[in-house]
């Protein structure tokens, strides 16, 4: 017989947010938060069982962005998501 388990707390701990180093050019934390919205994005996707680049078009990107709670994101940043499906590992 199986026994249905609840759980309470998550399986992980979320990393504590440090603040950017200061100092940079404003086109690094442009660059840089976009890199972190792309990857919550294909993370988001993944888990919703998008494996294929091909089948993560900008409007599935951007209707996933409002599931989730995010920003729509531009163009750029949905190129991106595709990469991040595509190569990354």
């Amino acid at each position: 017989m199986a026994v249905a388990t609840l759980m309470t707390k998550p399986v992980y701990q979320p990393l504590k947010k440090k603040p950017l180093p200061a100092g940079q050019p404003r086109e690094w934390y442009v660059s840089h938060n976009r890199r972190l919205k792309a990857m919550r994005l294909a993370i988001a996707l993944l888990d919703s069982g998008v494996y294929h680049p091909a089948t993560a078009d900008n409007r599935k990107i951007r209707a996933t962005a409002e599931s989730v709670g995010i920003h729509p994101p531009s163009d750029t940043t949905c190129r991106m998501v595709r990469a991040l499906i595509r190569y990354g590992r």
